[in-house]
């Protein structure tokens, strides 16, 4: 059997017509109907009904489409994956994430992929709402909440770390809280506030424990939180890799460092892997090795 002839097949029930699949392939009509009746008389069967308007799938014929188009598909992959494999990787890659993971996660770790591929340019999108990847042309999104959209693959990345921290000057000045229940003593820097107050919930040596915590400033931003903590405005909840700098320098304190808030992982998240472009595999191994759990682990050792 002419393989060359199943592929013609599929195009044209994928484009709806002989026509459409001509204008697509940049084939005259007459050949792919000739190709086609050609696999016809090798299965000695038909596989599309004719009009003078339309062409449909016969039952014999939508029962070998099922399988012939899989397989056209995978030698199509297939040649793609070559095509990639011999020539350096080239093109934009577009990621999309928030403020402070991507200036802290993201932004040291770039310049080392592109020094690896110098082929390949990266444009990071840094917002705090939720990019719609298809509709705006985004190929990853680093994600701190879960993806609940279900036409993306998500990658599980290292879990996040949220503690309670505060300038070292505000520790000199109002003390440092020595249970949770202290906390009510203190002003409090606030992530997403409602009514100027916020409901902590922390994991501790005693299980879990909650309490409510005010404060003069609150935000939507964890960026905005950090830098309000630091110059003193009081004790704020933080993802810690937002404070490792600062506490190396002692300019943060962690407190009460036996307690941290229960949050989830990182997610990479981007459109199905199918038909997936070298550069954005790459891409996608890269993150994982540098973000994903194991990586962690591994940097925590």
């Amino acid at each position: 059997m002419d393989l060359n002839r199943t592929a013609l097949f599929v195009k044209v029930v994928e484009n709806g017509g002989f026509t459409a699949a001509g204008r697509a392939l940049g084939m005259p009509k007459s050949s792919l109907s000739r190709a086609v009746g050609l696999l016809e008389s090798e299965l000695g069967a038909r596989l599309l009904q004719r009009s003078t308007r339309r062409v449909e799938l016969t039952e014999i014929g939508s029962a070998f489409f099922e399988r012939a188009v899989q397989a056209v598909n995978d030698i199509e992959d297939a040649v793609r994956q070559v095509n990639d494999l011999q020539a350096s990787p080239r093109g934009l890659i577009r990621v999309t994430a928030p403020l402070d993971a991507g200036s802290y996660l993201l932004a040291p770790l770039l310049p080392r992929f592109t020094a690896e591929y110098p082929g390949l340019q990266l444009e990071v999108l840094v917002t705090s709402r939720v990019v719609d990847l298809l509709e705006e042309h985004v190929d990853f999104a680093l994600r701190a909440a879960e993806v609940r959209d279900g036409s993306l693959v998500a990658r599980k990345l290292r879990r996040i770390e949220v503690g309670l921290f505060a300038a070292r000057s505000y520790i000199e000045k109002h003390g440092t809280p020595r249970a949770v229940r202290d906390l009510a003593d203190h002003d409090c820097v606030l992530f997403r506030p409602e009514h100027g107050r916020v409901r902590w919930t922390l994991e501790g040596p005693n299980g879990s424990e909650a309490l409510d915590v005010t404060g003069p400033i609150g935000a939507d931003d964890f960026m905005f939180v950090y830098r309000a903590a630091m110059a003193g405005a009081g004790i704020a909840n933080l993802p810690l890799f937002l404070c490792e700098e600062a506490l190396a320098r002692d300019a943060l304190v962690r407190v009460l460092p036996g307690y941290k808030f229960q949050v989830g992982n990182f997610t990479l998240a981007y459109p199905s892997a199918r038909h997936l472009p070298r550069r954005s595999a790459l891409f996608r191994d890269f993150i994982l090795k540098e973000l994903g759990e194991e990586s962690a682990t591994r940097k925590a050792r």
